[in-house]
């Protein structure tokens, strides 16, 4: 691999793929692309759970400038997502600047040369001292631990990274969690040569990619324990095949493909009218909701099981056919005493009942409030990146941090959504970072680092609309910081942050040049 590029970007998802192929179209060919995995997709190659598949249509869950006339059903599963994405990269030709099985350890600002410098090492060479040393995603590595696999260093001008925040998988805090002696994994590390048959299996959360795979678990498992400790509001999904003939009508007649995604797009933000406008709009979601549960299950024990507390919409609203169907069946038991702690092969509640499993599958999701491990990024001065978010990830438009120059981040904190789909966001802000080296190279500018005093306002901007959203009702969700603090969502229509990032505003940023003979940051104008 080359020791230096202009630019460095991390992940082969959406985000780092998107930013790739738009450099490509703007004429910038000295990037590479950094991908820890043995393939491209980021969280659609990560994930191959059975069940896997996007809960927005996938009409829209794709990028604008490769709509893409063949998806075969309404909401498409992962390896359709994740093949469009390997066309993408092959279209645009980003073969030649990928580097598959490359973990970035570590970054840091070198403000002598006002630039990057990453530590990055072999992923299956980095993932098998884990293993031996039983460290798990997330964790600091003994970086003087001998046994570490060798690191190369990369410099780079500018770092864009496509992690993701929903990158790190997280693990409940279990008495006894380590020591269990039969087979256990993370949803995202999915054992496929494990055979369900017969076997009683203890699934733990029920999140997201839980109520995805649990029906398909439940097909073979002897028994399947599911412990709960908040059930998830959950909507029907209207799914469907996309016909062939429909599908030939996407290829001859494109209009009618950008027809269906404007509908949805359009259709998905009437919603943020209830997520932040006006929460009790989101009563008739809820009704909707209780009726599907009385439609889907009969037993009024387990019907009170699932039924939430909390405010429709405060946590995320889930859409599955075949979750309560599932959890109906004679196989299956909805746990929701806790658990106290694990011996051998024996999870016990915290009433004292023991159970002996097979298995336990980790549906816990991933630290969205830690989306970068402590001591990977490291800035101006030597700060940690998780050192300046102390009080909770932020960020200037989801995209800069002060104190870290010509670091930009794709999805970054309060870009998500709980309405739409996040490819629309993701082109928002690399059109943002697009332009921000466009004017980085017109003015002769080293570096760019948004001023402390932009960020803290636009946050301060960002969470007072926050407030009065039914997010902050008072549910615990990975919404939210142990400090009450929404990191994720953002607070307003779509189109919103469009108008936010169409431009890079240099005045909000500090720019430095000639940094060859004397730095100096100078006020930028717009």
């Amino acid at each position: 691999m080359n020791k230096r590029t202009r630019i460095a970007i991390i992940g082969t998802g959406f985000s780092g793929l998107g930013m790739a192929i738009k450099l490509k179209q703007a004429g910038y060919n000295d990037f590479v692309i950094l991908e820890q995995s043995d393939d491209i997709g980021g969280t659609w190659h990560e994930n191959h759970y059975p069940g896997c598949a996007c809960d927005v249509q996938s009409a829209l869950y794709s990028f604008s400038f490769e709509q893409n006339p063949n998806w075969t059903r309404m909401y498409a599963q992962q390896q359709e997502i994740k093949a469009y994405l390997k066309h993408c990269a092959e279209k645009y030709g980003l073969s030649g600047h990928i580097r598959l099985n490359t973990h970035v350890a570590g970054a840091r600002f070198d403000e002598r040369r006002q630039g990057w410098t990453l530590e990055t090492c072999d992923s299956p060479a980095l993932w098998q001292y884990m293993q031996d040393k039983g460290v798990k995603p997330g964790d600091t590595l003994n970086r003087k631990d001998k046994a570490l696999p060798a690191f190369e260093t990369l410099e780079a001008q500018v770092v864009v990274s496509g992690m993701g925040g929903l990158s790190t998988p997280a693990y409940p805090e279990i008495k006894g969690i380590d020591t269990f002696t039969g087979k256990s994994f993370h949803s995202q590390d999915w054992d496929h040569d494990y055979d369900f048959k017969g076997k009683r299996v203890a699934v733990i959360g029920t999140g997201a990619s839980a109520i995805q795979f649990v029906p398909e678990v439940a097909k073979e498992a002897g028994q399947l324990d599911l412990y709960q400790r908040t059930p998830p509001w959950i909507m029907p999904k209207p799914d469907r095949e996309i016909s062939a003939v429909e599908r030939l009508a996407f290829r001859k007649v494109p209009q009618t493909l950008n027809a269906l995604r404007n509908s949805i797009y359009w259709y998905l933000e009437a919603r943020v009218l209830g997520f932040v406008g006006n929460p009790r709009i989101l009563k008739l979601g809820e009704l909707q909701a209780r009726r599907y549960i009385r439609s889907q299950i009969k037993d009024p024990v387990l019907r009170r099981k699932v039924t939430p507390d909390f405010h429709f919409g405060c946590k995320r609203v889930l859409i599955s056919n075949n979750y309560y169907p599932a959890l109906a069946q004679d196989n299956v038991d909805v746990l929701t005493d806790g658990i106290r702690e694990v011996r051998g092969n024996v999870i016990v509640d915290n009433n004292g009942v023991e159970r002996e499993v097979d298995c336990i599958i980790y549906g816990t999701g991933f630290k969205a409030q830690d989306p970068v491990p402590r001591g990977m990024i490291s800035g101006r001065g030597g700060q940690d990146l998780l050192a300046a978010w102390q009080g909770g990830a932020e960020a200037y438009k989801g995209t800069t941090i002060a104190g870290f120059p010509n670091l930009f981040m794709l999805m970054g904190p309060n870009t998500g959504l709980g309405h739409s789909s996040m490819v629309y966001m993701i082109e928002s802000q690399i059109q943002y970072v697009l332009d921000a080296l466009k004017r980085m190279d017109h003015k002769g500018w080293q570096s760019v680092e948004v001023k402390a005093g932009a960020q803290a306002a636009y946050n301060a901007s960002l969470q007072s609309k926050l407030g009065d959203s039914v997010w902050q009702t008072g549910c615990k969700s990975w919404y939210v910081n142990e400090n009450g603090k929404n990191t994720t969502l953002w607070p307003g229509f779509t189109w919103q942050f469009r108008q936010q990032t169409r431009r890079f505003d240099a005045s909000q940023y500090d720019c430095v040049r000639d940094v060859s003979y004397a730095p100096e940051a100078v006020s930028a104008t717009a």
